[in-house]
Order: structure tokens, then C-alpha cells, then sequence
């Protein structure tokens, strides 16, 4: 009758083990506890458990436990650090105000400024290159051709005036260039402006720049290049 009294209380705790391991794929040193408390409760008092495999759970809950406070530690040292980081970041950022810069950028915003600096990299030497700029409605509104066919960075000045010399409205500009090699191989283009930081915003997101009056990540940056010798806007 004591075996099998035993046997079910056994059973019961063994079954109230293996639904808690189900329900939870992940167990806290708190949940490791437990389970070994009730372990020790239901045991067979004609049959306790082994000194040893008693000493080998409680090392597992030791390792557990360590393993558990050095992640701890470690998400705490890596929160430090980026918080550091981001410091360090907002910090350096806030003295480029005002310097030049160039940025990976296919767009331009007009707002009243004389000109906008804009330009392309050439893989290698071409024979034709062709510049178009559209508005937001998809028009294209001045075509440029005859430009620079050097290999690598190649800049120019844009007025904001369209193929008849009229200045377009305010608004956001979108330039493409076409570039084709001595064989009529079209040629893989990377565009870019230049502009000055007028403002550093700090945003839940990251640290972006207004170039402009367009804003840009710390990441479109390709070159700083000083601090702006411009007439202004």
C-alpha cells in the first residue's frame, strides 16, 4: 500500500514537473527551486534521493544562478556602454554645425537658395554622361548633358531653373544621372550632395543632420570637408 501511495505521489509530482517544463521552454533559477523543493517533498521516504544526484542538482542551480547574474551584468555593461556612446556620438555631432559636407543623396530641397550642389561617381572613364531632374510629380524638368566623364567624384552647380531658364517652385528635386563607356556599356553611377549642417536633431531613432533643410543619418555622410566659406542660401 506505502509503494503505492508512493508510486502516485511520484507520478503527480513528476507530472506537475513536466507540465510545468512544457508551459515554460525557459526556467528561472526561482522555477529551478521550486521544482527541486517539490522534488524533495514527494520523494520516497523508503527510498530518499541519493546524496549525490541531490549535490549535482543543487551545483546545476549554482551554475544556473552564476550564469544568470552574469547576464545580468553583462546587459548592464552594455547599456552603460551605448548610453556612453550615444554621449560621446551627440557630443561630436553638435560641433559639425556649420562645417560642409557630403552626403549620399539623390534628392534636392529648394526653399529659396541660390543654387544647390550636386554630383555623381563614375566607376571609370566615360564617353557620355546625362544628367535629368525631376519633380515630385515625376517630370522631368532639366536635362544636362555634356558633363565631366572623369572616373570618380564629378560635382555641379544646379540653379533650381528649368530647360527654359525659368526658377521652378519651392519643393523637393530628384536627379539621376545615365553614364555610358566607349563600348555603349552603361555605367553604374553613386550620387551625392554637398551642403552645409545647419542643425544636429537628436531623435528616438538616432542622430540626424539637417542639410539644407533636408535631414540625413550619421551613416549618408560620406565626407566632412570643413567649415562652409559660402555666400549663404
Amino acid at each position: 500500500m506505502s509503494t503505492t501511495v508512493t508510486d502516485s505521489t511520484s507520478t503527480a509530482a513528476t507530472s506537475s514537473a513536466s507540465t510545468t517544463s512544457s508551459s515554460n521552454t525557459t526556467v528561472s533559477k526561482n522555477d529551478f527551486l521550486k521544482l527541486l523543493i517539490a522534488q524533495m517533498k514527494n520523494q520516497d521516504p523508503l527510498n530518499p534521493m541519493d546524496g549525490t544526484q541531490y549535490v549535482a542538482e543543487l551545483a546545476q542551480f549554482s551554475s544556473l544562478e552564476e550564469l544568470q547574474n552574469m547576464n545580468d551584468n553583462l546587459n548592464t555593461s552594455i547599456n552603460a556602454n551605448y548610453t556612453l556612446t550615444q554621449s560621446i556620438n551627440n557630443t561630436l555631432a553638435s560641433n559639425l554645425i556649420g562645417k560642409d559636407v557630403k552626403v549620399t543623396s539623390s534628392t534636392v530641397t529648394y526653399s529659396g537658395q541660390s543654387s544647390a550642389e550636386i554630383g555623381y561617381t563614375l566607376p571609370s572613364t566615360a564617353s557620355d554622361v546625362t544628367l535629368n531632374i525631376t519633380n515630385s510629380s515625376g517630370s522631368v524638368v532639366r536635362t544636362m548633358t555634356g558633363l565631366s566623364t572623369t572616373a570618380g567624384d564629378n560635382k555641379l552647380s544646379w540653379d533650381f531653373t528649368d530647360n527654359s531658364g525659368s526658377t521652378l517652385p519651392e519643393g523637393t528635386y530628384t536627379f539621376s544621372v545615365s553614364a555610358t563607356n566607349s563600348s555603349g556599356t552603361s555605367l553604374t553611377t553613386s550620387l551625392f550632395k554637398q551642403g552645409t549642417i545647419e542643425a544636429v536633431n537628436y531623435t528616438s531613432s538616432g542622430t540626424t543632420f539637417t542639410i539644407d533643410g533636408s535631414d540625413y543619418n550619421l551613416s549618408d555622410v560620406l565626407e566632412i570637408m570643413g567649415s562652409s566659406t559660402s555666400g549663404g542660401n
